[in-house]
């Protein structure tokens, strides 16, 4: 696990990310007391299947009732999930 600085982390924040997705740890320091980590995300949950992402829609589908629900209701429920 690698330790860097806020101000550093700040300035390099991409190719952190890019060490972070590949698998690494970091702990972010404020002062040399350590602040943050950034962690690689477990799954990737960022990269769904065609298939999952329909289901998904789907289900919001079955949730969401237009005709009782304002825009607004219906943008909550849908970040809900």
């Amino acid at each position: 696990m690698d330790k860097i600085g806020a101000f550093e982390a700040k300035t390099h924040l991409s190719a952190l990310l890019e060490r972070v997705s590949k698998g690494e740890t970091i702990t972010i320091t404020r002062h040399g007391v350590p602040a943050a980590m950034l962690v690689p995300v477990e799954g990737r949950a960022g990269h769904m299947s065609h298939a999952a992402l329909v289901e998904g829609m789907r289900d919001l589908r079955k949730r969401v009732k237009p005709d009782t629900m304002s825009v607004k209701e219906m943008i909550e429920e849908g970040r809900r999930h």
